[in-house]
């Protein structure tokens, strides 16, 4: 089995920002992903070099722009080394193989009549290196890059027919409804194909930084003409057939929302023209919005991924780009909600956990574990969370396969509680049930680690060297419990030291069912204030209430009030505790549509981590009544 996927290739006028190593890091995740589950996997990334907005950077620095793209490489490089980016092959369109690419796609779609001289007059916004309709433009400008002005181009050009290809890529597109994910991005697709396609310019005229066209060399290619082909040309295309036969068609473009169209409808009709196979499928992500702004290098809201890196280690950063965004929509990075995840996910929940283990192992067990058992429960919740994951990543829902894993890691949290090693250990009678315990939370420690490997893959195998485990890792065999085989448990320093620096946070932890962050509370209960604390409307618009489908509940154990629910809030599903299992039966609550506060800081429950709280009244005995609605209302609706 074979797997080859890509990611889009970067322009060099500047370092990569935050976004940009999103990209790189969810299609590192797919990477590791698929060679786990035993995949031969090429992942190419490369860099963008005939750009113009490159050339001028060059020259600004006074460097000869071969030089400068050769200096950014390594920079380039070296943030995807720090971020821990397993690529297979790293292009530049600069590159010998890439240049004879081009010249045979190009040769090809000429000789078949596909390209022709002609005039073009239009807009061209420089930053995106791309050609602009009237209406593709808002007040004038960009879009995308609203601060600078597109210019009003004239020039004789060469253009590439493809309006022809028009037929073939709707028809494409209806016979295979998985070449363009998630839905939205293949409907936005659908309906510029239903309006019809212009021709497009393929070269620029007195530019020497460029490719030449082969059969107008006083041309270059135009640098999104150019670009494409890096994807064809990592693998051979033009330089070496039996590479090329191997790897093509790719299985997976990974690339950004705003580029869909370049890769959807260009790019395969130059492929129908050079008569190649199409890629299997595009995908195109959203974006990572800083504080709420779009991150950008023109508009000077990016973050440099190394000094996010920085704070905590590439493995946390990475879980929290695949963890705390849906992939295929858009995601926030603040350095708080980062910070925040870190101690809850990291510090506070899988590090205490590997923790926990290797002092109880060390205390009871001298760090050698025997197996007793057949794990029970904990395995069965294990067996079930590996399927999800499976489907979830195969699927890429990668954010569902990593809140999959973490499951495993809550269970092995519960079963501690429960089971109160500590307690097991002061009777001797308890012996072999001591031992059965402390194995099942190294293995389910085991399993948990194998499946986030793809997340977090220096984390993960240092907690793997800690539990016993070693060695190359394939998921059918390492995802599946064991029951047999003594464990030599290694103690070490804690994994995700807790942070300290946050302000205002408050402990989460603590059993009990007092109402917390997370509960449901009544609305409209209580005594009538003894003094005016009426709040302003700008306070009132800082709570977030959106709309909520139900998906799973459960009853909490050994809770009468608490119910665990899943929730669809439109761009990520929750998990939140509400205290309404007096008044509703978890079966009353699946599809259900409720009224949430959405950006409440998380607390634990029982355990149970909880992310919002669910709106209700409280009538007659007191029991909640949830807020509903007279007609459907979808997921992720504000509440005003």
């Amino acid at each position: 089995m074979r797997f080859y996927l890509t990611t889009a290739i970067d322009y060099v006028n500047s370092r990569p920002h935050l976004g940009t190593a999103y990209e790189k890091i969810t299609a590192d995740v797919i990477a590791r992903y698929k060679r786990l589950a035993g995949f031969e996997t090429h992942l190419l990334m490369g860099n963008d070099e005939h750009s113009q907005n490159v050339y001028k950077r060059a020259l600004e620095r006074g460097m000869d722009p071969l030089a400068y793209c050769d200096q950014m490489e390594q920079e380039f490089r070296s943030v995807w080394k720090q971020l821990d980016i397993s690529f297979d092959d790293f292009i530049r369109t600069t590159q010998p193989r890439h240049r004879t690419a081009v010249q045979k796609l190009a040769q090809k779609a000429h000789d078949k009549g596909d390209i022709y001289e002609g005039f073009y007059e239009g807009w061209y916004c420089v930053s995106c290196e791309a050609f602009k309709q009237e209406k593709d433009l808002v007040d004038g400008k960009c879009p995308l890059h609203p601060t600078l002005t597109p210019e009003w181009i004239k020039e004789k050009n060469y253009f590439f027919r493809l309006s022809k290809y028009r037929d073939r890529l709707l028809a494409h597109f209806a016979e295979h409804p998985e070449f363009l994910e998630p839905d939205v991005r293949r409907n936005e697709i659908l309906k510029l194909l239903e309006a019809g396609l212009e021709d497009i310019s393929v070269s620029r005229a007195g530019q020497l930084w460029g490719i030449p066209l082969p059969f107008a060399p006083e041309n270059v290619i135009y640098v999104w003409f150019d670009a494409l082909i890096c994807y064809a040309a990592g693998v051979g295309y033009g330089t070496d057939d039996a590479l090329f036969n191997k790897w093509w068609p790719a299985d997976l473009h990974i690339i950004g929302k705003d580029i869909t169209r370049f890769h959807t409808v260009v790019w395969p009709a130059m492929l129908m023209s050079a008569e190649l196979p199409l890629p299997q499928q595009v995908y195109g992500h959203g974006w990572v919005n800083f504080g709420g702004q779009r991150m950008s290098k023109s508009l000077g809201t990016s973050l440099d991924p190394s000094d996010v890196a920085a704070k905590f280690g590439p493995d946390p950063l990475r879980l929290y780009l695949v963890k705390e965004i849906s992939y295929g929509g858009d995601g926030d990075f603040t350095w708080e909600r980062f910070e925040e995840r870190y101690n809850v996910d990291l510090a506070n929940n899988f590090g205490n956990l590997v923790s926990r283990l290797a002092a109880m192992a060390e205390k009871y067990r001298q760090c050698r574990l025997t197996p007793a058992g057949s794990g029970g429960r904990l395995a069965e919740i294990a067996g079930a969370t590996v399927k999800r994951y499976r489907a979830a990543m195969d699927r890429l829902a990668l954010h569902e396969g990593a809140a999959a894993a973490f499951q495993i890691i809550d269970a092995a949290n519960d079963y501690i509680a429960e089971q109160a090693p500590w307690k097991l250990a002061k009777d001797a009678a308890s012996a072999s049930r001591l031992d059965e315990v402390l194995f099942n939370v190294a293995e389910a420690i085991r399993i948990a680690a194998t499946l986030l490997t793809p997340v977090m893959p220096s984390s993960c195998a240092e907690i793997l060297r800690r539990v016993g485990a070693s060695g190359e890792l394939r998921l059918d065999r390492d995802a599946t419990w064991r029951a047999d085989g003594a464990r030599d448990i290694v103690k070490g320093a804690a994994l995700w030291p807790r942070s300290e620096d946050k302000v205002d946070e408050k402990p989460i932890g603590g059993a009990g069912e007092a109402a917390a962050p997370g509960a449901t509370q009544a609305v409209g209960a209580g005594a009538t204030p003894a003094e005016d604390n009426r709040i302003s409307i700008d306070d009132f618009m800082k709570v977030e209430l959106r709309v909520a489908k139900v998906l799973e509940a459960e009853p909490v154990p050994k809770s009468k009030k608490l119910m665990k629910l899943k929730i669809d809030v439109g761009t990520e599903q929750r998990t939140i505790v509400a205290g309404i299992a007096e008044a509703y039966q978890a079966e009353q609550l699946v599809g259900r549509t409720i009224a949430i506060v959405f950006n409440l800081k998380p607390a634990k429950l029982m355990g149970i981590e909880s992310n919002g709280m669910v709106l209700a009244a409280s009538v007659g005995d007191g029991k909640p009544v949830l807020v509903s609605f007279e007609q459907e209302v979808p997921p992720g609706a504000r509440v005003r």
